[in-house]
C-alpha cells in the first residue's frame, strides 16, 4: 500500500485528532531553484511526525516557514487553527508562544547560563517574577534530564548532549502544544541519541504534545514516529513506516530498504 495523499489524511489520526498543522500549495523559491511545489501537509494533534528527505529538499526550510521565520513564495500555511500570513503583531507573538523549538546546535546564548536561557522565553511571553521564572526554570532542566549543578553552567561547560538538553528545557519553558524539533540526535554518539529520543517519547507522551521532527536517524524513525513525512519531487508523501516500507519511488526504496535501513528496523525489533 502506497501512503496516503495528504487529502485523505491516515485514519487512525482523523478519528480523534484535529490537524494542528496544515500547509496547502506550499511554494518555495530560492531565485530561480524551486525547492517545494504545491506542497500539501497535515500535522494530527498528539502525534510525532518525522520530516526526512535528500539534501537541499527542504526540510529545515520547511520548519521555518511553518514557525513563520521564513516565508513561501506561494500557498497557505495554518497553525493551531490561525493562517500565519499577516497576522498582527500581538497575535503572532501570541502564537509564538504556544511552540517550542530545538535547533540543531541548542542556539543557546553563550553568555548566560542554563538557567537563565531556558528563562529567556519567561521573559520575553510572560510577566511573572524573577523568582518564579527561576522555579519554573528548574523544573523544565530535571523534565530535560539534567542534573540540577547544570542551570548555574554556561554552555560552554556543556557537553554536545546537555546542550540538546539545555535547548530542549527552553523549548518547553512555556508548556508548548507543539515541539518542533531541528536534527535533535545529530552529532551525538548511538547511546545519547537512543537516550534523546526515549526522553522526547516520554515527553510527548506525558505533555500530549505535537511533535515535529526533522531527522535523518533512521532510529529515531523507527523508535518513535507515529507518522513520516518524506520530501521528494518538491511534494511530500506521507504515512507510516510499513506503508513508506511499500512505497515503490526510487529514492524512499533505497533510503529504508538500504543497510542503515535495515539495521535501524532490526534493532527496533
Amino acid at each position: 500500500m502506497a501512503p496516503q495523499d495528504q487529502s485523505q489524511p491516515d485514519p487512525s489520526f482523523t478519528a480523534h485528532a484535529p490537524p494542528v498543522i496544515r500547509v496547502r500549495g506550499l511554494v518555495t523559491r530560492f531565485g530561480a531553484q524551486v525547492v517545494h511545489d504545491g506542497l500539501d501537509l497535515d500535522v494530527r494533534k498528539g502525534e510525532v511526525l518525522g520530516v526526512v528527505g535528500g539534501s537541499g529538499t527542504g526540510k529545515s526550510v520547511l520548519l521555518k516557514e511553518i514557525l513563520g521565520l521564513m516565508h513561501p513564495a506561494e500557498g497557505r500555511i495554518e497553525l493551531l487553527g490561525r493562517d500565519t500570513a499577516g497576522l498582527p503583531e500581538a497575535e503572532r507573538v501570541a502564537l509564538q508562544a504556544r511552540t517550542g523549538v530545538l535547533f540543531q546546535n541548542g542556539a543557546l546564548f553563550s553568555s548566560m547560563t542554563v538557567a537563565e536561557n531556558v528563562m529567556v522565553p519567561l521573559k520575553e511571553h510572560t510577566d511573572l517574577p524573577p523568582a518564579l521564572s527561576a522555579e519554573i526554570a528548574r523544573v523544565k532542566i530535571g523534565m530535560a534530564g539534567l542534573p540540577p549543578n547544570a542551570g548555574a553552567k554556561f554552555p560552554s561547560e556543556l557537553s554536545g548532549g546537555m546542550i540538546k538538553r539545555a535547548g530542549l528545557a527552553r523549548a518547553l519553558a512555556l508548556d508548548p502544544e507543539i515541539l518542533f524539533l531541528d536534527e535533535p540526535t545529530a552529532g551525538l554518539d548511538p547511546i545519547g541519541a537512543a537516550a534523546f529520543d526515549q526522553l522526547i517519547h516520554n515527553l510527548q507522551r506525558s505533555l500530549g504534545l505535537t511533535v515535529f521532527m526533522v531527522t535523518h536517524d533512521l532510529d529515531s524513525l523507527t523508535s518513535i514516529c507515529d507518522r513520516i513525512a518524506v520530501l521528494v519531487d518538491k511534494k511530500v508523501r506521507v504515512g507510516t513506516l510499513d506503508q513508506l516500507l511499500q512505497d515503490p519511488h526510487p529514492w524512499i526504496h533505497e533510503y529504508f530498504h538500504g543497510p542503515r535501513g535495515r539495521a535501524a528496523r532490526h534493532a527496533e525489533a
